[in-house]
């Protein structure tokens, strides 16, 4: 053993314990005990079996434990972005598309395209580019998947500036952050603009952020983890404080998540922004009502006079399978075509057709060829099936590999055409584009919103 390391070889690990035992012993607390060294009786943690405390110390170890609950962060309001509160609405039994007979498909298939007539389906290509990517873009040391992400980033940045969203007076709210590396960039393009804060929301703990390479001092950056679900963006403490127009970003935002993006910004932040007495721009539903009303809690209280309202969002959308009816925005588009639950369980499922559908296995890069800048993005996204999955939902001798992945992409347009009336109904222009090639990534349509004119805020100085 280590001198000044406990003595007790641990089998498991086949190495001896690294733990420091106390003065004048030779086995730590925990081992001390196996070997007859210590008389003092120890028990499994109650918060966290794993690991055993002395019996007479356990209220003051519960008091420090690292598997003790946190206290909750001041802008963590339980499902205020959630939706439904309960499951009333989803069917108990849901069928694999795979156990459906050829009359149930052709029923399903039957009910997508009827619900998508007359819908703008063929969406145009705003690949644009950024000044600030320009240098890293014709950097040789990028391989060809650290070329591609910067390109997604390079049109992130080029559709935020021709909706005149980079600019000072700003807090940028990047939803599903990860390492941070768009809001990096939209930090660089402002590089001399003043008043500028970034809150980088995700629920993780995520290696290789790059947030300590921001040091201007005139720029702000936060993170938040938290699950979105749970995020009230008017609790968090700068934006009490400086009162910024919100911008709401994200790189392929998975499924479910955007659209508690999406309420979390127009709903949980915009409609307390506005004020309880302040019409919007378009009637709701009754249904959005109830809902909105059942996510303020009691103590989410709202002042119109404190905050402003969202400036706008850009999301590049990402892995529709991941929806969930219970999160989903546009309900009532799809109640209002003749579907619910149901449909919206197979549409979701066979929306991962359009890229998934077309090819009977996918082949990611060597890890050892990757920059740390590639992992955990795009090419992980669009491998969410595993074989399995993909062979289920194959439907060998009923569709074929082009009409499935035409069907997937039916689907994919269908569920954002929801989200796209949602935000329409709730007072803003929204449209969805190509923001890249299917070459450098097949998610690469990217939602885009901002107020009608009346609502869009000044920028504060």
């Amino acid at each position: 053993p280590v001198p000044g390391r406990c003595a007790y070889f641990v089998e498991r690990k086949k190495r001896f314990c690294k733990m420091t035992p106390g003065p004048g012993r030779r086995f730590c607390g925990e081992h001390g005990q196996q070997e007859g060294e210590n008389d003092r009786k120890r028990i499994p943690c109650p918060l966290d079996p794993k690991h055993t405390v002395y019996k007479d110390q356990l209220q003051k170890h519960l008091k420090k434990c690292n598997s003790r609950e946190k206290p909750k962060p001041v802008y963590f309001v339980q499902d205020i972005n959630a939706g439904l509160k309960d499951g009333a609405e989803i069917p108990e039994r849901q069928v694999p598309i795979s156990s459906l007979s050829k009359e149930g498909l052709e029923n399903l298939i039957t009910k997508l395209k009827k619900a998508s007539n007359g819908l703008e389906l063929r969406l145009k290509e705003q690949i644009l580019s950024h000044q600030a990517l320009q240098e890293a873009l014709s950097d040789p040391k990028n391989g060809e998947s650290a070329f591609k992400h910067l390109k997604q980033q390079a049109s992130i940045l080029g559709n935020m500036e021709k909706l005149h969203l980079l600019g000072p007076g700003r807090c940028f709210v990047e939803f599903g952050a990860g390492r941070g590396k768009l809001s990096h960039w939209v930090d660089v393009a402002l590089q001399n603009v003043e008043n500028v804060q970034f809150l980088l929301v995700e629920r993780a703990t995520t290696r290789f952020k790059v947030d300590g390479k921001h040091k201007r001092r005139d720029s702000i950056f936060e993170r938040l983890q938290v699950d979105i679900q749970h995020l009230c963006l008017k609790k968090v403490p700068i934006l009490e404080k400086k009162k910024l127009p919100v911008v709401g970003i994200g790189k392929h935002l998975c499924g479910a998540a955007t659209d508690l993006a999406l309420r979390c910004l127009v709903e949980s932040y915009t409609a307390c922004c506005d004020g309880e007495n302040e019409e919007p721009a378009t009637k709701r539903s009754t249904t959005d009502k109830i809902e909105v009303a059942s996510n303020n809690s009691a103590d989410y209280e709202c002042n119109k006079d404190d905050s402003k309202p969202v400036a706008g969002i850009v999301i590049a959308l990402c892995c529709h399978h991941k929806c969930d009816w219970t999160h989903y925005v546009g309900r009532e588009f799809f109640k209002s075509a003749g579907l619910g639950p149901l449909e919206f369980h197979y549409f979701q499922r066979m929306s991962s057709w359009a890229t998934c559908g077309m090819r009977e296995t996918t082949t990611r890069a060597s890890t050892s060829q990757e920059s740390e800048d590639e992992t955990n993005d795009t090419e992980e996204h669009e491998q969410t099936f595993s074989k399995t999955e993909r062979g289920s939902d194959t439907l060998q001798g009923i569709l074929t590999v082009e009409e499935r992945k035409e069907i997937g992409c039916l689907c994919k347009r269908l569920i954002d055409h929801g989200r796209i009336e949602y935000l329409q109904q709730r007072g803003y222009k929204a449209a969805l584009q190509y923001y890249t090639e299917s070459a450098v990534s097949l998610e690469n349509v990217l939602l885009t919103a901002v107020p009608s004119p009346s609502l869009i805020p000044e920028p504060t100085m």
